[in-house]
């Protein structure tokens, strides 16, 4: 009852707030609903799933409850079979995917040879390919991970900072090589580092290399150009796959199109080519930062309409 319920009740909450016209008591180990039955009904069901998703050992928070909550609302299928496969576990964690958005992007991995995971920050775009990199690893289906970023902020200030060029690119790479520690062993990380094994490297260090039998992933793909884009596509090799993801209301490009937003016009309609396009819905940071997500959304969309105004007049 308490992985159900959360520490203070706060899971409690959670459901109360997903229907707000039903009264939750608890008692003991028993759950008492009334109010709209229509939503009283709903609600059974949600506490249903969850109970199915503790026993099935998911770690519960609000996160899962909403989530939950919007696949059954939309009929997509049950959120304990949805939600409670675990991709790996890592230092006693598990990682799976915490939304249906998720769920979808996590399967197009498994389905499709060159995966886009679009989406704004917090929604687990880069999290989720790199523990689909390390499973693929794990389960020999690649010998080799390939992790790569574009160093554009890095760009015009590179040589004003202190020491090799090494030290210089390491802090963008930095979320990579955590994200990696959080996965695998740490002892083990530097020698699979070391053996080439694993790789995380600047987008720049891909030019004219050809990545066979690797799983590889690339970040902040806003923040590339469409040569650059193209450059790092046709690096594809036998045996490979890859994923790039990229939020495309925060790039960082001086000038010009951004790569990742012309990719989505020139490739749309290629076989074995899936584009995920996660949601605020699909954030799995603080409530907040969904509210945050949209609030900018809303902000760009009205923006983009008066720019589009003033030019007709």
């Amino acid at each position: 009852m308490v992985r159900l319920l959360g520490a203070q009740d706060r899971l409690l909450a959670t459901i109360e707030k997903q229907y707000p016209l039903v009264d939750v008591h608890v008692r003991g180990n028993h759950v008492t609903l009334s109010g709209d039955p229509v939503q009283v009904q709903a609600a059974k069901v949600l506490i249903e799933e969850l109970i199915h998703m503790v026993r099935d050992g998911v770690d519960l928070g609000p996160t899962e409850v909403r989530s939950s909550a919007r696949i059954l609302d939309a009929k997509s299928g049950s959120p304990a079979e949805l939600l409670s496969q675990a991709i790996l576990t890592a230092r006693g964690k598990s990682i799976r995917p915490k939304t249906l958005g998720q769920k979808e992007y996590v399967d197009a991995i498994d389905e499709n040879t060159i995966v886009f995971g679009i989406g704004p920050a917090g929604t687990g775009k880069t999290y989720l390919a790199m523990a689909k990199a390390v499973q693929a690893l794990q389960r020999k289906e690649v010998e080799r991970i390939i992790l790569s970023r574009p160093a554009i902020e890095a760009g015009e200030r590179l040589g004003f900072l202190p020491g090799s060029l090494t030290d210089k690119i390491d802090p963008y790479l930095r979320p990579l090589y955590d994200a990696l520690n959080e996965m695998m062993d740490p002892d083990l990380v530097p020698k699979l580092l070391a053996s080439g094994t694993v790789e995380v490297a600047p987008l720049a260090y891909m030019r004219g290399r050809t990545l066979n039998n690797a799983f590889v992933v690339l970040d902040e793909a806003q923040n590339t150009t469409p040569e650059q884009m193209k450059m790092f596509l046709t690096r594809l090799g036998f045996g490979s796959k890859m994923v790039i993801t990229g939020d495309v209301t925060q790039i960082d490009l001086p000038a010009g199109a951004s790569g990742l937003q012309l990719v989505t016009r020139v490739l749309d309609d290629i076989d074995d080519i899936h584009f995920a396009r996660l949601t605020s819905a699909d954030v799995v940071r603080h409530n907040l930062v969904g509210q945050i997500v949209d609030a900018y959304t809303k902000y760009d969309a009205e923006l983009q309409l008066e720019k589009y105004e003033r030019g007709r007049k």
